[in-house]
């Protein structure tokens, strides 16, 4: 198989927005950024990476909480290193299987960046209904916070990565804020994200007919449940102070139209928010998952970014002072 080969140039007729066309091995993708040059391009070529520690699986949730949820953790080994950034994994599944062994290699592939990871079980619909799961993620960061002291965690650096209906659930948490309705009752300042890597990402519930996934989530369809559909949709959520996302999905998804990316990755842009959207041609939902390398390569590129002492979206995030 010949080497992969990659070729730059932008292309204007993309909103004005900076495009790199990446030809890897004949199979071709797009991907676009709102900073001038993908955060990729700017990785060093020998990258520094780590072993890691495996934890016994770990509970996550209260004693009071409706189920026990545990999370797979990942402990990088970092001498000397203070304080290291952290990533809330969730799985993808439809919001109603699945499991965090499908995020095993993204975890473990961020722990050897450096990442504590805690890679997340949730619950199921249809017998758990929105806003539940995302009150698991919620839950699953204050866990978080609480260890960051025993696993050496910068918590104005936690990052959230998802594909798919996980994609989905990290986005809505990076974006409910601190205050409002998706905040209430177990949301804050403790759930704020430094960055957003989400894959497949189904941004906009109200795009999808009334199939069994979408409704059993919401417990209703669009015409019974209008205003859940609106706060449970990503793309409608989305303000200034949003993180910054990478998004990757597939040309020809078929189960999550590409619509879902480009329409948030635009939204994102006018409200200045940095992003990148990184699009492989050919290639349906699954695909596009079991295919992942090169997106996953350039989205870690780009939290790598983000979580710099430096970055401005971090001082955006959490101002001094």
């Amino acid at each position: 198989m010949p080497d992969a080969h990659v070729i730059h140039r932008y292309l204007s007729r993309y909103l004005s927005l900076s495009t790199l066309i990446l030809v890897l091995g004949g199979c071709g993708s797009i991907h676009q950024t709102t900073q001038g040059v993908p955060a990729i391009e700017q990785a060093l070529l020998q990258q520094e990476t780590f072993t890691f520690t495996r934890l016994a699986p770990q509970r996550y949730t209260s004693l009071d909480w409706p189920e026990v949820l545990n999370a797979q953790v990942l402990l990088p080994n970092t001498p000397g290193v203070e304080r290291r950034p952290a990533a809330l994994i969730v799985h993808g599944g439809g919001w109603r299987n699945r499991g965090p062994a499908d995020m095993e290699g993204i975890a473990e592939q961020l722990a050897q960046q450096g990442y504590v990871t805690v890679n997340i079980e949730h619950r199921f619909s249809p017998e758990y209904r929105f806003p539940e799961q995302l009150h698991d993620l919620q839950q699953a960061m204050a866990w978080l916070h609480s260890n960051a002291d025993q696993w050496q965690v910068d918590v104005e650096r936690i990052v959230g990565v998802g594909f798919s209906s996980g994609a989905h659930l990290i986005s809505l948490l990076a974006l409910s804020g601190s205050e409002g309705p998706l905040a209430a009752p177990h949301g804050g300042e403790h759930t704020r994200l430094a960055a957003v890597l989400a894959g497949g990402l189904p941004s906009d519930l109200l795009k999808f007919n009334d199939g069994r996934l979408v409704v059993d989530f919401i417990g209703g369809t669009r015409a019974e449940k209008p205003e859940a559909y609106t706060l449970a949709s990503p793309a409608r959520q989305i303000t200034d102070q949003a993180p910054p996302f990478f998004l990757f999905h597939g040309s020809w998804d078929q189960l999550v139209p590409v619509d879902h990316a480009t329409d948030f990755y635009q939204t994102l842009n006018a409200q200045g928010v940095e992003s990148e959207l990184y699009l492989q041609r050919g290639r349906g939902h699954f695909a596009s998952f079991l295919f992942r390398r090169s997106a996953i390569d350039a989205g870690i590129a780009f939290l790598n970014r983000q979580v710099q002492p430096d970055s401005k979206s971090r001082q955006k995030l959490y101002p001094s002072g």
